[in-house]
């Protein structure tokens, strides 16, 4: 079983070490799926099929370079446990619940793949930050996409490790074409394709840079 792979516990990231050493290239032989963010929170991180995209505050997709390093990054290999189709009208509530009810169980990390038609789609991302601002003081952009086709990425996670990852449903969304995107603020959904994978261990890699050595958690 593929294990999902953290670059580094979340709560690093929530104290302001924006800078940290795990590169992008190093990060696709952990997995060729999932999400995070870029060094000095510059954009959103999305990995698909082996290939990461930068999720910028423009809303739009741009290319990035093996050599990019991040704070933080969830991936695994990704190879579906279950695959739903769906074809109803819902809201960003309706969606939600519906992953609830997909969920085998609320303490073991799921990895999510949802393609599909989405009626209303709003994302944000933030924009370069300086390494150590208070993450209370970041103001994310947000966009609104309509009757858009694309494929939302990410993972649930358990509550009880909030420290390491973003608890609950933590999901990044890019357009079918991959020219748009961002971080999942809310979405209707009208047909997709809900495929999910669930990933019963963890590793975690703790960074060796001054900062995070020497920060209290």
């Amino acid at each position: 079983m593929n294990p999902v792979y953290l670059s580094a516990p979340v709560s690093a990231l929530m104290k302001g070490l924006y800078e940290e050493d795990t590169t992008l290239a190093y990060l696709k032989k952990q997995g060729d799926f999932g999400l995070g963010t870029f060094n000095d929170l510059d954009g959103e991180m999305a990995l698909l099929d082996g290939a990461a995209y930068q999720l910028r505050t423009d809303g739009l997709v741009h290319p990035v370079d093996d050599a990019r390093k991040l704070p933080f990054a969830c991936v695994t290999f990704f190879a579906p446990t279950t695959v739903e189709s769906v074809e109803q009208d819902l809201d960003d509530a309706g969606f939600r619940s519906l992953l609830d009810r997909l969920l085998p169980s609320r303490n073991v990390f799921t990895a999510i793949r949802i393609d599909g038609r989405f009626p209303a789609v709003q994302v944000w991302s933030v924009p370069r930050q300086d390494n150590h601002r208070p993450i209370a003081e970041v103001r994310p952009t947000g966009h609104d996409f309509r009757d858009i086709e694309g494929t939302l990425v990410g993972f649930y996670t358990p509550p009880f490790i909030a420290s390491l990852s973003m608890p609950g449903y933590h999901l990044h969304f890019l357009s079918a074409d991959r020219r748009q995107g961002g971080h999942l603020f809310r979405c209707g959904l009208s047909k997709a394709c809900i495929a999910i994978q669930v990933v019963p261990e963890l590793r975690l890699s703790l960074p060796m840079t001054l900062d995070y050595l020497t920060t209290e958690l």
